[in-house]
């Protein structure tokens, strides 16, 4: 297993063992590769969706919809990798339910399913990996646990997009929570709709530009609008839409419409 880890000032590819001696394929990206694709580390603000370069390949990160699936082999890190920064710049913790992936967006959510025994989890993508062509995905130890395959080291698994976490949410909601089925209620909440955007990009700029703005949060709304997929930014929630109309009159989004979840 191979994992890229963002440090502060360049990325770097490291090798090593996991917790379980399966062997890491690789060694230390050259530094001209880091330079061509790797801004300074004042500008590094969406490594999300900017090509980079591993061992010679490039790889593309792509946008996904809710829904999409993916089936290949996982793998797992652990100790060796544990307090170490990943690729989105967090610090890598084995006690969180989280993965590695080559090229879906930061902060995809995921439904992973055991395909041997039928065990599931729910991780969030926080870093890059595994960069060995056999391999779709790399969890961390807590996943690998859930879905128990610590003693084999991989197994043969299931990929579902569940949706997208906020910028520096951490916290992954439950797959019951993304999914609810049609006799559950569901609480409504209110939403500024402050952009959209045809290019993912755009909206990932807005949402990093006004998260945490007054104390709100920004999430990524992936739709579609006259047979065109539109990337729509809101801000909130709020508990009301008395809140939020009091709340445009003293901010930045004058231009904005409530929409309601």
């Amino acid at each position: 297993m191979t994992r890229t880890l963002l440090g502060a000032a360049a990325l770097l590819v490291l090798a090593g063992c996991s917790s379980r001696g399966v062997p890491r394929h690789g060694g230390v990206q050259s530094p001209p590769a880091v330079e061509r694709n790797t801004p300074p580390p004042s500008a590094y603000r969406h490594p999300t969706m900017r090509p980079y370069t591993v061992h010679g390949k490039t790889y593309y990160p792509t946008v996904v919809q809710v829904g999409d699936t993916f089936d290949g082999k996982a793998s797992w890190y652990g100790p060796n990798f544990h307090g170490k920064l990943t690729s989105n710049g967090e610090t890598y913790n084995m006690y969180e339910a989280t993965a590695a992936h080559k090229t879906l967006p930061m902060n995809t959510i995921l439904r992973v399913t055991n395909k041997r025994n039928g065990k599931q989890t729910v991780v969030r993508v926080n870093d890059r990996g595994p960069f060995v062509s056999t391999r779709i995905i790399d969890l961390s130890k807590k996943a690998a646990l859930d879905l128990d395959m610590i003693r084999s080291g991989t197994a043969d698994v299931h990929l579902e997009v569940l949706g997208f976490a906020g910028k520096g949410e951490k916290r992954i909601p439950s797959a019951k929570a993304l999914k609810k089925g049609p006799e559950e209620k569901v609480v409504s909440a209110f939403y500024l709709q402050i952009a959209s955007f045809r290019r993912f990009e755009g909206a990932a700029v807005t949402q990093e530009k006004y998260d945490g703005y007054g104390g709100y949060h920004t999430i990524i709304k992936d739709t579609e609008y006259n047979n065109a997929r539109l990337f729509r930014v809101w801000f909130g929630p709020f508990k009301s839409e008395g809140e939020a109309r009091d709340f445009i009159a003293g901010s930045p989004f004058a231009h904005a419409f409530i929409v309601r979840e």
